[in-house]
């Protein structure tokens, strides 16, 4: 496996020159002092941690795997120590608030050391970060008894946690769960039915594991109006707050998964388990949406991390793989692949995405702070709408673009990518996961040209529009920036000529939402990246170019303009035949 190189200079340039992240903080309410110096001081020991503590066990992780031997499940050599300098370093309480023993930094730094994390060790990743998921679902919807005996120890991270929905017949139809609970003791609930893909469903990495399960009261009605949400611990606390008796719940197997082998995945089994209500009844699936939507965001960053993770293992080894020569050099040594076209073209392909996905991701979390800290109910609901609108483009477009871009690392190495020798082939494994879990793309992309692109009558869209115009306009008045101006105009006309289409042909029939969703989420994604990268062009510019990063912003800014762009023509011509090329076939067909 590569050594991981964490981007942090990169990370804290993008908060400083081009998204302005100190003064966006300073208008809010509730933070204390400037945060970029802060994070000098952090993002380099995260940084330390994933290279130094996480990284090594990537490999150690997918080999051995994790074994269930007599109702637990033991995971790989060395992630309990891993685990424990996690938690002791406080890196799960981040982003937690400060009442419930967290940090309360904003959600940029939460954002930055998943990805690190991801890059490092994606497997691992998945504990702390379903955790925190758990935590905020909790600290939003549970009862005040109930948050002040789970919630400190879920945010320091010394009791882990699993998001628990899926069941054999029960997929994305969530409707067709069976999982029931019966009324028990003084309050409590007794949980019983299976549930499948429960990732961190048991461990031994913590001394307890809070459940968040799905389930159906005795008089829930039918379909996803009747699911409530429970919190089933593995061991019932005693009367000092600590792990007493086992709760009636166990681990029935293992799933055998083709990748993030590190990772353990349970079937689980609930035979009356001890459960309270979190949340109101029939109202579950409301509640696990503060956990999902917060998961989906993580996803799209470990796209983000494992393209990174990819992308460095993949040009170190075009630096120094000697094989032919330059286009026109018939004779003379042979010279490392990066001379070649086709080798350079993947590489930054790759680059164009992780570039300006980094600094996507981190808009979006400074639009999550407005949301939850400014002063004026307008800018809140404005920077909620575009958080929502965002939520399906980074889940589904990081991780498709960050699945091809470990597919393009491979490529990198030839027939050496194919083989275990150096880690390529497990990050294309481990990658593919997050196009289906949190909810498949295709789902995603669903949600974006549905329910997305009709809030609020289509205000959210519009909002976002008016920011990729703004920054157009800004780019008239600074030398060289029309080169990219140009062709991101004209891809945004696209957009916005493809969003109104839809909308209109979709009000006369629903099919045409889901026959053109994956396209228009595509030529949402390329917008929105080409949108930063222009403002990455435009802070380089700026400064006259003097740093060397400001440099390679411009060319790589140069290459997506005119390599990876121009793929909007051919998504809105597709998206502008409808739905008949896929519809209208007979069923015989297939």
């Amino acid at each position: 496996m590569p050594p991981y190189h964490p981007p942090t200079e990169e990370m804290l340039a993008l908060l400083d020159e081009v998204l302005s992240a100190e003064r966006h903080l300073a208008a809010l309410p509730g933070l204390d002092g400037p945060l970029l110096p802060l994070l000098r001081d952090i993002l380099p020991e995260a940084g330390r941690l994933a290279a130094g503590v996480l990284a090594p066990l990537n490999r150690i992780g997918d080999e051995e795997g994790c074994r269930l031997q007599n109702g637990t499940v033991h995971m790989p050599r060395g992630f309990d120590a891993a685990y424990q300098a996690f938690t002791e370093g406080g890196w799960g309480g981040l982003s937690q608030p400060a009442e419930w023993g967290g940090q309360g930094l904003p959600r940029i730094a939460q954002i930055l050391l998943d990805e690190m994390v991801s890059s490092a060790n994606f497997a691992f990743g998945l504990l702390p970060g379903l955790t925190r998921g758990v935590a905020e679902a909790l600290e939003r919807h549970g009862s005040p008894a109930l948050k002040a005996l789970y919630l400190p120890k879920l945010v320091s991270g010394e009791w882990a946690g699993a998001m628990v929905l899926t069941e054999p017949q029960a997929g994305t139809d969530l409707g067709l769960l069976r999982c029931r609970a019966e009324p028990g003791p003084e309050g409590s609930w007794r949980l019983t039915g299976s549930k499948i893909f429960i990732t961190g469903g048991d461990h031994e990495l913590a001394p307890n594991i809070i459940h968040m399960v799905l389930a159906r009261l005795p008089d829930a009605p039918a379909g996803v109006r009747g699911i409530s949400l429970f919190l089933v611990p593995k061991y019932l606390p005693g009367p000092d707050g600590e792990p007493a008796a086992r709760n009636a719940m166990a681990p029935s197997a293992l799933e055998r998964k083709m990748g993030i082998h590190g990772s353990p995945t349970c079937a689980m089994s609930y035979d009356g388990a001890t459960a309270w209500l979190v949340g109101a009844p029939h109202r579950g699936l409301q509640a696990m949406f503060t956990m999902m939507n917060a998961e989906r965001l993580f996803v799209g960053i470990q796209g983000l991390g494992v393209a990174e993770a990819a992308y460095q293992g993949a040009v170190a080894y075009a630096r120094e793989r000697l094989q032919g020569r330059a286009p026109g050099q018939e004779s003379g040594p042979a010279q490392p692949i990066l001379v070649h076209p086709d080798v350079r073209r993947m590489l930054l392909t790759i680059r164009a995405f992780t570039g300006a996905a980094r600094g996507l991701a981190l808009w979006t979390a400074l639009q999550m702070e407005t949301a939850a800290r400014h002063p004026e109910p307008a800018a809140r609901a404005r920077a909620d709408r575009l958080v929502a609108l965002m939520t399906p483009v980074i889940k589904a477009g990081f991780t498709d673009l960050g699945f091809e871009a470990t597919v393009l690392a491979q490529q990198v190495f030839g027939g050496h990518g194919y083989i275990r020798d150096h880690g390529m082939e497990q990050l294309v494994r481990d990658a593919r996961i997050a196009q289906i879990y949190e909810g498949t793309n295709g789902v995603q992309a669903m949600d974006l040209a549905g329910r997305k692109l009709a809030l609020e009558d289509g205000a959210a869209a519009r909002e976002f529009f008016a920011l990729v115009r703004e920054s157009l306009e800004e780019a008239t008045a600074v030398a060289g920036a029309a080169d990219l101006a140009t062709p991101l105009a004209a891809a945004l006309a696209r957009l916005e000529g493809a969003t109104e289409r839809l909308r209109r042909r979709a009000a006369a029939d629903p099919a045409e939402t889901g026959a053109a969703a994956a396209d228009y989420l595509r030529l949402f994604l390329l917008v929105a990246l080409g949108w930063m990268w222009l403002r990455m062009a435009l802070a380089a510019l700026r400064t006259g170019a003097r740093e060397e990063r400001h440099r390679r912003w411009l060319d790589v800014a140069g290459f997506f303009h005119r390599r990876i762009l121009p793929q909007s023509v051919a998504l809105d011509l597709a998206l502008a035949e409808g739905a008949a090329p896929v519809m209208a076939l007979p069923e015989a067909l297939f």
